[in-house]
């Protein structure tokens, strides 16, 4: 995986257009336009699987810039980031010195997750911390719990491998990335790798290969191995995700779900499957979005997010009595499984 990962990081940059100005406040709309709306016409990997007809967006774009008629650069940004608002995708970002641009849309759903809430009723501010990681365990032992917030946290082998191991005696495990908005994908195999008993397909990418929409590279696909360290096995565990659970958290749950003893719950994810592809237009400004898209285990893309096996929405009048919802329905599922195993 960390093999592919600078592969693809490689090939995109071969891509890389970048173009600057000595003076940014000197430019003309037109030309910043034209180039911000070539460079995703060529880049971006998404048009056909949203069904986005590029050129009517371009065109409509534009007569819109015309009726405007002059424009601060301020609202000149605001106006391009309208633009890139219709490829619907939470990797596409315009940044400026005075803002950056996001589409994101699990801001619109539940959140799903309280952390204050799990601190003190379910871990009693008592966890451990190492790598981005919160772990515990509940139910008189019975059962771990790991919080993985951020997938851009360092996240060593000997973090997981100290984090699994102390969690030997458990019968099932929790692993809660509910609002990791993502990260690297070297992390995403760091984890996974602890869960697998064999060589594991994990998915494919592809790359840009020209101008055209659907210009791709044949698939590289790319398995993750088993750990050398500790590993977690035969043992039933539940993710726990939410819309906020993006990017790379994404790839994580999609992986995860293939496995045969894990059981995804709580919301679909957020969604975001594709590598994301840097360039920067004459005035200065840098543009983001995603370049190589990734399929899943099961061959399909998770731009549109991975649907929980068991879905569960966190209920108010269990949070105002301290209670989670989601992390509840988890805690029962795995002792029921637990007892259906004899309790091994």
């Amino acid at each position: 995986m960390r093999t592919m990962v600078k592969w693809m990081m490689a090939a995109m940059a071969t891509l890389l257009l970048i173009a600057c100005a000595d003076e940014p406040e000197r430019y003309s709309a037109n030309e910043n336009f034209d180039m911000l709306w070539r460079i995703v016409d060529e880049h971006y990997c998404f048009f056909e699987y949203k069904n986005i007809d590029w050129d009517e967006v371009g065109e409509r774009y534009r007569k819109q810039m015309r009726e405007k008629g002059s424009m601060t650069q301020t609202e000149f940004f605001d106006f391009l980031a309208s633009m890139l608002a219709e490829l619907r995708d939470g990797h596409v970002n315009l940044s400026s010195s005075f803002d950056v641009s996001r589409y994101w849309i699990w801001e619109q759903y539940p959140v799903n997750y309280d952390q204050r809430l799990i601190d003190e009723h379910y871990l009693h501010f008592t966890y451990r911390l190492s790598g981005g990681m919160k772990y515990a365990q509940l139910q008189d032992s019975t059962i771990g719990y790991i919080y993985y917030g951020n997938f851009a946290s360092s996240l060593s082998e000997g973090n997981i491998h100290n984090a699994l191991k102390s969690m030997n005696n458990t019968k099932g495990l929790i692993i809660d990335v509910r609002s990791n908005g993502g990260g690297y994908l070297t992390n995403v195999e760091t984890f996974v790798s602890r869960f697998l008993s064999q060589r594991t397909y994990a998915g494919a990418i592809r790359h840009k290969t020209g101008p055209g929409h659907n210009d791709f590279s044949e698939p590289y696909h790319y398995y993750f191995e088993p750990a050398n360290g500790y590993r977690y096995l035969d043992r039933p565990i539940v993710v726990l995700a939410n819309r906020g659970s993006f990017s790379a958290t994404n790839n994580f749950v999609s992986i995860m779900k293939s496995l045969p003893n894990v059981t995804v719950m709580g919301d679909i994810t957020g969604g975001g499957c594709g590598l994301p592809f840097t360039s920067e237009i004459p005035i200065g400004w840098n543009v983001r979005f995603s370049a190589a898209p990734i399929t899943g285990p099961d061959g399909e893309l998770t731009e549109w997010g991975v649907a929980p096996d068991i879905r569960v929405d966190m209920n108010v009048d269990d949070a105002a009595a301290g209670h989670d919802t989601i992390l509840d329905t988890a805690i029962a599922h795995l002792l029921e499984a637990i007892a259906a195993n004899g309790d091994k």
